[in-house]
């Protein structure tokens, strides 16, 4: 099922000087078994598999620069692998290439608690660098539902469920080390937290998908652990009586920490998965952080504006374990989903949208989904504007695909109509390619081709992501 949405470019065949060399270099870390090949040509995507030609397991900024300038003299395409949790085709190799897989490269360079920061090498997932934080009272808060390597979360720009209170990869990542497409190592920023010295390099990196450069290492902001926590589920009617709530918090600027929305069918997917009793209606999953005065005051402000618009009363989670099993079942949100329909591959959508069209969008998304011949859930970082379809597809049926695909188009055309965005934390990979040119114009795009020219003139880097091909520019390597 699935179709790659640009025209498959002949595969270069890697040369065997090149593979030798690579087998030379890394020995039982170099690869070109089909089981290894096919474990990194495959990610959460719907898209056929696209293996690469071989893997290389780094371990270090110098094995990183290494493959660098083997690809690039031998003009070879190169896809950083961390966690494989991409839902877009960020690491499938349409060309064939080199997998470089850095999720061996997973320890903290350095912790300074006294400038709330940690430098970590990008294999190093978000669960890791909080176990390695548990003791010193500070904590990671970026949290996508994968476990997904920091390097990725960079790349994407990724976000979660704490975006409302501690924001995305983009507020949090002060700095980067990358290996750049000739091979030469640069670090983007130092660690003061703010700068007026010349370009923002690191918000350029942030975001790339790895088609600019490797990234080896990540300097990110650390937050203290709050001294009180609490979590609630408010279950509604309707998703427009929940969303109409997380509006009103909004606009009334209370701070909550993370406020998520489940529709019936989430929740009746997570209720299976995750063996909980939720009620299964729309509800809203809450967290509330700061002093024990503090998050009494935001609860009870937010159960007053949920009872105003038919809300039930809130069902508590204070103690850890129970919280952990809620936010755990958020977490695997998608993997639920797929259990609607098992055996199927899923699409998702990933639209962001100002909060005050939240609403509108929500109504249209849930009238659309309606119509659909496939099962579906929403689920949302509703206090940003952030809202997912889950779209469960049967894997042989191409007439699901393409039905799914014309309702992602939809939705897309409905976000960017109300000054929102295709993504607001999945990034483009290859799925959202043809929304670039929609959302942003062919004179951005070609600003964009000129970046990419600039920084990777042979083309290399992830080739085919991020950036569709310009109608009146040929495409570059």
């Amino acid at each position: 099922m699935g179709h790659t949405p640009i025209i498959q470019r002949l595969r270069k065949p890697v040369p065997p000087e090149m593979l030798a060399a690579l087998l030379q270099r890394f020995g039982d870390r170099f690869s070109v078994a089909h089981a290894v090949r096919e474990h990194h040509g495959r990610d959460e995507s719907p898209y056929p598999d696209m293996l690469p030609d071989a893997v290389v397991y780094a371990q270090s900024t110098e094995d990183v620069v290494f493959v660098v300038k083997a690809c690039a003299k031998h003009g070879i395409a190169l896809i950083p692998y961390g966690a494989g949790s991409s839902l877009e085709g960020h690491l499938l190799a349409i060309e064939g290439g080199i997998s470089l897989d850095v999720s061996g490269m997973n320890q903290v360079v350095s912790l300074n608690t006294e400038d709330l920061t940690v430098t970590v090498q990008p294999g190093m997932t978000r669960k890791q660098l909080n176990e390695y934080l548990r003791e010193t009272g500070l904590f990671f808060p970026i949290d996508p539902g994968a476990d997904a390597s920091l390097g990725g979360m960079a790349s994407t720009r990724a976000s979660g469920t704490n975006a409302v209170r501690y924001g995305t990869m983009r507020e949090n990542v002060l700095g980067l080390e990358v290996v750049t497409a000739q091979g030469k190592v640069i670090r983007t920023a130092s660690r003061a937290r703010k700068s007026s010295a010349g370009y923002d390099l690191t918000r350029l990196f942030v975001g790339s998908e790895g088609t600019l450069g490797v990234i080896t290492e990540v300097t990110v902001r650390l937050y203290p652990q709050p001294e009180a926590v609490s979590a609630a589920v408010c279950h509604f009617q309707t998703v427009q009586d929940a969303v109409l709530t997380v509006i009103q918090t909004i606009q009334l600027g209370v701070p909550v920490a993370r406020v998520e929305l489940m529709d019936a069918n989430a929740v009746k997917a997570s209720n299976a998965y995750s063996k909980l009793t939720l009620r299964e209606t729309p509800l809203l999953l809450f967290e509330f952080h700061g002093s024990p005065m503090s998050v009494e005051e935001q609860a009870q402000t937010v159960q007053e504006l949920a009872r105003d618009n038919g809300g039930m009363d809130f069902e508590w989670a204070k103690q850890p374990e129970d919280r952990n099993r809620l936010w755990t079942a958020r977490h695997n949100a998608y993997f639920a989903g797929l259990g609607l329909r098992p055996g199927c591959r899923a699409s998702t959508t990933d639209v962001c949208v100002p909060i005050s069209r939240l609403g509108d969008c929500l109504d249209e998304a849930t009238r659309l989904v309606a119509e659909a011949s496939f099962p579906t859930t929403i689920v949302g970082h509703v206090g940003d504007g952030n809202f997912h379809v889950l779209m469960l597809l049967d894997s042989d049926n191409d007439q699901e695909w393409q039905e799914s695909e014309r309702l992602n188009e939809k939705l897309v055309a409905m976000a960017i109509a109300a000054d929102g965005t295709c993504t607001g934390e999945h990034g483009i990979g290859l799925h959202k390619l043809d929304f670039m040119r929609q959302e942003h114009g062919e004179d951005v795009l070609a600003l964009m081709w000129a970046i990419k020219r600039a920084y990777d003139p042979s083309n290399i880097l992830n080739p085919g992501k991020v950036l569709p091909i310009l109608g009146n520019s040929p495409a570059i390597g």
